[in-house]
């Protein structure tokens, strides 16, 4: 997948830093289902589209949700008229987003490549760049989440059982509250679990 962007630099979600050289790039997009969301902020329709968008990444990457991130990397391929537009909108969105750099003419080649002629548009990618779907928007309307299973099929990923959501940790920051949440999910869970227990028992108790 690093391949697409040999040469390239995309940008980290609210950070300065640039991820562009072979190995930065090759540790963040290898063994990964690589979605390219080209949109912009000021599309009525991209506003509609990119709450559930972000909502679709964070229930599959967040550790609120997910015990490990599932293998899957999106890059912002922007069609914001300003880099003030482009950075508004980001800040909105996941701090784990990519993003190509406003204005770099890399944009246009990546819309001319996968046939992009209006927005939203979601390109997901298998791991050696080939299309697994040409505009996932409707799917991901409809089956939310769920439709991230059959890129991972068809991708054929291998799977990493050994990496948990840590995965982006080096060239982002998280949030300190992450491993508190974190806990309290975990021990939500087990409360539940034994009160659902408990329930069953006294069921069969009367």
């Amino acid at each position: 997948m690093a391949a697409l962007f040999t040469g390239k630099i995309l940008m980290a979600n609210r950070e300065r830093d640039e991820v562009e050289t072979e190995r930065e790039l090759g540790r963040a997009l290898e063994n990964k289902v690589l979605l390219l969301y080209f949109g912009s902020g000021q599309c009525p329709r991209c506003r509609q589209f990119s709450p559930l968008l972000k909502d679709f990444f964070v229930r599959l990457t967040d550790e609120f949700y997910v015990e490990r991130a599932s293998q899957l990397v999106l890059v912002y391929v922007s069609r914001d008229e300003t880099q003030q537009q482009q950075s508004a909108f980001l800040r909105t969105m996941p701090r784990r987003w990519l993003a190509v750099p406003f204005g770099d003419a890399f944009k246009r080649e990546l819309e001319l490549r996968f046939g992009v002629s209006e927005v939203p548009a979601v390109v997901v990618l298998k791991p050696n760049g080939e299309v697994i779907a040409g505009n996932a928007v409707e799917e991901i309307r409809r089956l939310g989440p769920a439709c991230f299973r059959n890129w991972q099929e068809a991708a054929e990923l291998v799977d990493r059982n050994f990496l948990l959501a840590e995965d982006f940790d080096d060239w982002t920051s998280r949030s300190i509250t992450d491993p508190i949440r974190r806990l309290k999910y975990k021990l939500d869970k087990k409360t539940e679990a034994k009160n659902e227990e408990r329930r069953e028992e006294g069921e069969e108790a009367s």
